[in-house]
Order: C-alpha cells, then structure tokens, then sequence
C-alpha cells in the first residue's frame, strides 16, 4: 500500500534570474524547496474527521490518530470500510461451493431424466444471461480504462515528488559547490579571510549530508512505489483479460449447449469472482486512503510547520541547515565583494610610481567602478550607491577598464585592470552572483515553501484525477464481480433449461410439439 505514499507524484521551477548573454558569467537557475521545522514545532493530527472510523483492532473504538501511513491502527479503522465487499466474497464462495457440491451429488446419486420445460423460464434465463455478460464486459471496459488512467495519475504525481525532491538536493548540492569555489577565489593574493574558510567547511558538511538524506530517501521511496505500481497495473490487466474472457467463453458454451466446458467454467470463475470481490475490497480502501490523503496535505498546507505523519512521504530539509547555509552565503557574498572592492580601490584606482611593484602596473585612464555589495556589514539587505555596478553586469562594465599586458605583465595601452585581475574578479563575481541568487531559495528551505506548494499543487491538479480514476477501478471491479457472479448461476440455470427443453422435443409427439419443434439454439 506505500503506493498511498505516490498520492502523495510534475513540479515548479521558478526562474529568480535568467541567462545573461555575453556577459562572461554563466546562467544560473533556482528552485522551490521545502525545509523542516526546528525539533520544538508543534503535531498536528491530520485529516482527524474523515479518519474517524472504527478500529477492529481496538475493540472496534473509533480510530483518533488521523492520517498516518505508518500507523497499523489506521490500516485496521480504514481496512474496515471495505468488510462489506470481503464478507459478500467469503458468502459467495462458501454459498456457491456448496451449490455445486449439492449439483454434483443431486447429478450423481439421484439422476432422473429431465422433464418438464418453460418457455419463459427459458426466454428469461437467455436473457439475463446475455444481460449480465454484456454487463461483465462493460465493466471489464471501465477495469481496464480505470486501471489505466490511475496508473498515469499517480505515476505523474509520484514523478511530481520525486522530481521536487531531487531539484531541491541538487539545489543544496549547487550552493555547496558554490561555497567550495569561494575558497580558492583570489585577487592579487587576497582571498577570504581564514575564519570565513572554516565556517564554510562546516557548512558544506550539513550541506551534503542533508542533500544526500532527501536523495536517498526519496529515490529509495520512489523505486518502491513505482514497483508496487507497476504490479498492481499489471495484476488488473491480466483480471480484466480474465474475466472478460471467461464471461464470452461462458455465454457462448452455454448457447452452444456444451455443458461438460460450461461447469468447468462456472468453476473457474467460482473461484475468480471470489478473488475480484476482494480487489473490489481493496481498491475501495485504496479510493479511502486517496482521500484521506488528499485532505491531509489541504490540512498540512494550512499548518506547514507542524510535524506530521506526511513527512516521511517527503522529508524536509532541516531548518538549522537552512539558517546556517542562507547565514553563510550571505557572508561569503559580502566577504567576496568586500575582496574584489578592497582590490579596485586601494590597486587598480592608485596610481603608483613604477618603484611600487607589483602593485604598480601602469595603471591609467578613468577609474574603475566599484562592485555593489547586496549586504551591509551586519548581513542585511543593501541598495546599490550612485557609481557602483551590480552582479548583473560587472564585468561587461569591467571590459572597458582592462589594458593589454606586455610580457612582463605592466599594461601597454590605457586601462586599469590587467586581464589576469579580470579573470580573478570575474571568477569572485560569478560566484557572488551565484549565492545571493539562491537566497529565496533558502529562504524557501526555512518555512517549508517547497512542501507547501508541492502538496498545494497535487491537491489542486493531482488529487481529483486520483480520485476519480481509483473509483473506477473499484467500481469496474464491482461490476465484474457482480456480472460474472450472476452470469455463473444463469449459466447453469440456463444449462438446465436447455436440456429440458431439448429433452422435451426429443420425447413429445410431434403432432402435440408445434411450438418445442423449434431448434433449440
């Protein structure tokens, strides 16, 4: 049943920034994540009204746990609203069973010749027989259409998940990276300051440990659902090629009058409609958990924070990762700018005397514009000043300021920055740009904004087909058990008046069998 997990599977991508052309930086892209609350957040029992059912495992008291996939109670309170269709298919198999052990023995120990013949008993039987058979095939129709749209549905919703999860590890994964590269970024010997380094060492380990928990986990999930999935698609087909199969061989033996293959059939599909009655059983538990599950994620979106049973569906990010990563990428940001900055004014802007090597270089011409640093020193929010250039177009900018080099490494024409100290501050640009784009994505990792739209937008799109298509199945499954069940009695039924009325041609004087001298068909 964890494929209840997949009702639970077609995703959102949100662009912060997009592809900048020609600008020596490489595009980057953000996603929507989910985060976990810290271990203080409250419970919440989800979808406690529709839930409460009773539980025969608890001396039948109603069930009060609400949606939770792990607990056994709530398979016992749910299970329960499908004893219906088990106790009809337990009666019928022990109710048909001894029909035919009391056929058998009636044919073996007590036959008589057939006697006696109702035309309407007749008409009737051929009837309903050719209704029921009909009505088996429909609902063979409706098994194998249902089957098949619920499998696409929860496929893509499972897809959905899956396909969230993964962009969030690779996100976490892209800003370790991006954190990685920092370090060893340098201007003319400056780099970050050491403690900076060490911080970022600490905070690339949660980093990949988180990613790597949320990849697992969900890769692990998703391969189990979509074999559960996969076998139960299959297990449908076959009983719906089954049953329509039987339910044609049945009626066009019994037309055909050959009774030895018509009980060797009523036999079989005994045997088959006992079966068909508890998948019916089982899948009205499933359209059961499907809603259960529908309204626990419209009830968790309303209280992200609150620990419930949907996480183990999809964990969440822990929240002191999230902090400590969005805390980090803005000191690294800040720390970063602070270094190309440092450079452009106290080097490329002075004009040294040629004695001041390597700080002297050559430089000439108007000064080089300083990088806005989105942060101030205490890491909040910062607007740009008049004559600073942004992350987005620094280093087009910058191409104007950059001189030609001799070999020596001293500028031959007019500029300010060498193309060595370019590359160096296109690389620190590159990744500042990178990091203080996936902020609202970490921002997203703190309020759970990635699980909150993942299950807003499976209620809204995934939930109503999930519905609908596991009714199908159970109803198919119903109205096969039902058809065929009653196609088996008046198999027989209309075996027997068939040899009755075969009999009778056979033994009434023709001047007294006008009506019977018909052919029997």
């Amino acid at each position: 049943m964890e494929v209840l997990n997949g009702t639970i599977s077609s995703l959102f991508v949100f662009k912060v920034f997009g592809r900048r052309e020609n600008s020596g930086l490489v595009p980057w892209e953000t996603r929507r994540s989910l985060a976990e609350a810290s271990g203080h957040n409250s419970s919440l029992i989800l979808a406690a009204k529709i839930t409460h059912r009773k539980d025969p495992n608890d001396g039948f008291n109603y069930y009060t746990g609400g949606w939770n996939i792990s607990n056994t109670h709530y398979w016992a309170s749910v299970s329960y609203t499908a004893v219906p269709l088990f106790v009809i298919g337990a009666i019928w198999f022990v109710a048909f069973g001894l029909c035919l052990c009391f056929i058998c023995l009636c044919y073996c120990c007590c036959r008589r010749e057939p006697y006696g013949y109702s035309r309407f008993a007749y008409a009737l039987a051929l009837i309903l027989l050719m209704l029921f058979t009909i009505a088996a095939i429909i609902g063979c129709v409706v098994l194998y259409t249902g089957q098949g749209k619920f499998h696409g549905s929860t496929t893509s919703t499972l897809d959905y998940v899956v396909n969230q999860a993964e962009q969030t590890s690779e996100g976490l994964k892209n800003v370790s990276e991006y954190l990685s590269a920092a370090k060893s970024i340098g201007i003319d010997s400056t780099f970050l300051p050491a403690n900076v380094q060490t911080d970022i060492d600490h905070a690339e380990t949660k980093i990949n440990s988180s990613a790597t928990t949320l990849h697992t986990k969900t890769e692990k999930n998703s391969k189990d659902i979509q074999d559960l999935l996969d076998a139960v698609r299959l297990a449908l087909i076959v009983l719906a090629a089954v049953m329509l199969l039987l339910a044609f061989l049945g009626f066009l033996f019994s037309i055909l009058g050959l009774q030895c293959l018509v009980y060797f059939l009523v036999i079989i599909g005994w045997i088959l409609v006992t079966v068909t009655f508890i998948l019916s059983g089982i899948f009205l538990l499933l359209h059961n958990v499907v809603a259960d599950t529908c309204v626990s994620m419209d009830e968790w979106v309303k209280n992200p924070t609150a620990h419930t049973a949907l996480d183990d569906i999809l964990p969440c990010v822990d929240n002191a990762t999230a902090q400590e990563t969005l805390l980090r990428t803005k000191d690294v940001t800040y720390q970063l700018v602070t270094v190309v900055n440092t450079v452009v004014t106290n080097v490329s802007n002075v004009n040294f005397a040629p004695n001041f090597a390597p700080l002297y270089f050559n430089q000439s011409g108007p000064s080089v514009p300083v990088l806005c640093n989105p942060f101030n020193a205490d890491l909040t929010d910062r607007q740009c000043s008049a004559g600073e250039v942004d992350l987005n177009n620094a280093t087009q900018v910058w191409t104007n300021y950059v001189c030609q080099v001799s070999a020596s490494g001293v500028c031959t024409t007019t500029g300010r920055l060498t193309p060595s100290q370019y590359n160096q501050m296109t690389a620190a640009v590159n990744v500042s740009y990178g990091l203080y784009h996936y902020g609202p994505f970490l921002v997203d990792l703190e309020d759970c904004t990635f699980v909150r739209q993942t299950f807003t937008a499976i209620s809204d799109d995934h939930c109503p087909d999930l519905r609908k298509y596991s009714q199908w199945i159970y109803i198919g499954l119903v109205m096969v058990s039902v058809a065929v069940m009653m196609s088996l009695i008046f198999w027989v039924i209309y075996a027997r008046e068939r040899r009755h009325r075969v009999y009778t041609k056979k033994h009434t004087p023709r001047n007294y069998g006008g009506p019977y001298d018909d052919k029997a068909p």
